[in-house]
């Protein structure tokens, strides 16, 4: 059932861990924060969740904003343009958690930790010899307050660990999945202030969250065994529970197992790839990464593929997630880019293949490739393809294989009659469009009694130079009468030596 919440404006986050790029997971989360927010007419906050300094990646917080606004995913609130809660970088913040750590302490929710690596491994040792569950079992958890507090005075390392109940059960709820019990002694008195001072994750991000108003949390299934940790601090503090969601997971493409940095590298080898930036670099949209995305997850009824961001924005509803967890599957992705290209006008599918043009050293104006858009418009199902299709367009000359030119079940010089007789009818045609040229060409052909792609294969490797190229009689059109003369000329001289 819709809760209160979903209606009133919301305040969500996206708070990435800036230790890697930007990946569908990530950008999944991004998203389905960002559509609760604009339907509601509530704030999409980014926050940066850098405490662990020891994985900081500042090209991966870079990566993550430049990903982002590619998707067409704008934040109110950020890093980069600040708001009411800044500073929006956890080690920037350092100071803002210390009194709720210190609250923590001071009612009895928390501990000062004094055990050496050393001391917690021999414990887990046991634990394992015993095969139980491993997890905290040392002596600081029954330190007096008084004695804890003369050790931190003496300059002692130590760290700080929530103090879970041990008797009992908590019960959280997750709007996918409904109620689940936990019973606390399962659970382990987590740390959650290391030796530098500086908050982990499950603090920081609590404290964030209560700070920002934060009405509403998407994360991944991953973090449900530490689910009941975070109600526990909150319930210490005695704050409001945002909306806990919990998204379903990743799965290999087979459908095996989840995602690993393996299957990652293994698909970049094949022009596969989860990650945004490099989505970008092989010539899918941003409205096809959302699209596919959204649907991994989430679905509006069982027939409706094909959504823009706006779309989404209107029909997105939290009732309608799915916890099921899913297989990548990039065909379905191609069909989506296909699907997008398709829906581009011809001036707005110019801007977006230019810069492969530019990239591959084609020099394409942005006038000509939004004559020859619609050419290629219907066949594309990536924009990298472009410049291999039209990059004849933008030639002085070509210079066909002589044995393209000789069309099947033809020998030379039957190829070279055809073409001969073709050439002068279109020499003859008053105009130059794909609509004067056609009709008398298939006349030809009938009158000749070739089959149409002898005749026309023979006169698309005379002016491409290419095994794949748009339609024929429109890139003529494009290219004019004196280049796709001069074109078919060379042609006739090449098959014309192959006689000889």
């Amino acid at each position: 059932m819709p809760s209160p919440r979903d209606t009133q404006p919301v305040r969500v986050r996206f708070a990435p861990s800036p230790t890697g790029l930007l990946h569908l997971g990530g950008a999944r989360t991004a998203m389905y924060n960002f559509l609760l927010a604009r339907q509601t007419g509530g704030q999409f906050i980014l926050r940066f969740e850098d405490t662990d300094q020891k994985r900081y990646d500042p090209a991966a917080e870079q990566d993550l904003i430049d990903g982002l606004h590619w998707l067409g995913l704008r934040w109110d609130e950020g890093p980069d343009i600040g708001g009411q809660h800044a500073p929006y970088r956890q080690s920037e913040r350092k100071d803002v958690y210390k009194p709720f750590a210190a609250q923590l302490l001071e009612s009895g929710h928390a501990f000062y930790c004094f055990c050496t690596r050393a001391e917690l491994e021999a414990k887990r040792q046991e634990q394992k010899a015993r095969r139980e569950q491993a997890r905290y079992a040392g002596p600081c958890r029954d330190l007096s307050p008084e004695a804890a507090i003369a050790r931190v005075a003496a300059g002692e390392d130590h760290v700080i660990r929530f103090k879970m109940p041990k008797e009992g059960s908590i019960t959280v709820t997750d709007r996918l999945r409904g109620d689940i019990t936990f019973e606390n002694r399962n659970l382990d008195d987590y740390v959650i202030v290391k030796s530098d001072g500086l908050p982990v994750y499950h603090l920081a991000a609590m404290v964030d969250d209560h700070l920002m108003g934060i009405t509403h949390v998407f994360r991944g299934e991953e973090w449900i065994p530490t689910f009941p940790l975070h109600v526990h601090i909150y319930r210490a503090f005695g704050w409001q529970e945002p909306e806990w969601v919990h998204l379903s997971l990743f799965l290999k493409p087979s459908g095996k197992g989840k995602m690993s940095k393996r299957d990652t590298q293994a698909m970049q080898l094949t022009g596969q790839t989860i990650f945004i930036k490099d989505m970008q670099a092989l010539g899918y949209l941003p409205e096809a990464v959302l699209n596919w995305v959204a649907l991994m997850g989430w679905s509006y009824d069982d027939s409706t593929e094909f959504f823009t961001l706006d779309d989404l924005v209107q029909k997105f509803s939290l009732d309608r997630l799915n916890p099921s967890n899913a297989a990548i599957d990039f065909r379905k992705f191609d069909h989506f880019n296909g699907l997008h290209i398709r829906a581009l006008a011809p001036e707005e599918l110019a801007r977006r293949i230019l810069p492969f043009f530019e990239q591959a050293g084609i020099p394409a104006s942005l006038e000509a490739l939004t004559r020859i858009a619609p050419l290629i418009r219907e066949r594309m199902v990536t924009l990298d393809e472009a410049p291999e299709w039209t990059a004849f367009f933008f030639k002085d000359s070509v210079e066909p294989d002589p044995a393209s030119l000789v069309a099947k079940d033809l020998n030379p010089a039957q190829s070279l009659a055809a073409l001969q007789q073709a050439v002068a009818r279109l020499e003859a045609l008053p105009e130059w469009t794909h609509e004067a040229m056609e009709p008398p060409l298939r006349a030809l052909v009938e009158e000749l009694g070739l089959k149409a792609g002898q005749l026309f294969g023979i006169l698309r490797s005379a002016i491409a130079a290419q095994p794949v190229s748009p339609p024929l009689f429109e890139s003529m059109a494009i290219l004019g009468r004196e280049v796709s003369l001069a074109r078919l000329r060379r042609a006739l001289a090449l098959l014309e030596q192959q006689v000889k």
